[in-house]
């Protein structure tokens, strides 16, 4: 199974494409799109869609695992990923994938073991589990592959896939 892992944002939308079987996993491809500060709201948000539509054509992934979004400090921040995860989530319908969506403390349960784990361990462990010479950067990034994994395993555990 293919799947693209989605960590949401309006500067930074971290991806990460795995490729999951038999409770192996291996990284396909991975990195982050970055939109200017300084851009149109709706010129970034075009630059989100086009970028995830052009991952999901290039890799035909069979679903996305996207991360759910949880924030306490800043309300116009909130609103912005908000409107970026929009787009992510219209580019997935438009190319019929499927979309499963994790919250961060259901990704550092399935990728670490414990729900309130710190980023780095969460780092770690996606670094591990993908067998990366180095821990993908930026951190978005990481989170990424991270959401990746979690949905392989709850298809493992749940499923048997």
């Amino acid at each position: 199974m293919v799947i693209l892992g989605i960590d949401p944002g309006i500067a930074t939308v971290g991806f990460g494409i795995i490729a999951a079987a038999d409770g192996r996993y291996g990284a396909i491809e991975y990195g982050a799109v970055i939109t200017k500060p300084h851009q149109l709201l709706e010129t970034r948000l075009c630059e989100i869609y086009d970028a995830v539509t052009e991952l999901i054509e290039r890799y035909k992934p069979d679903c996305m695992a996207i991360e759910e979004l949880f924030f306490n400090i800043n309300l116009k921040t909130a609103v912005d990923v908000c409107h970026g995860r929009g787009v992510i989530l219209l580019a997935a319908a438009k190319k019929g994938l499927d979309v499963y969506e994790y919250t961060p403390l259901q990704i550092k349960q399935s990728v670490v073991g414990y729900g309130r784990a710190e980023k780095q361990q969460v780092m770690y462990m996606t670094k591990l589990l993908l067998g990366l010479n180095e821990t993908p950067k930026p951190d978005d990034t990481a989170d990424a592959l991270a959401c990746a994994i979690c949905h392989a395993n709850h298809m493992m555990h749940n499923y048997g896939r």
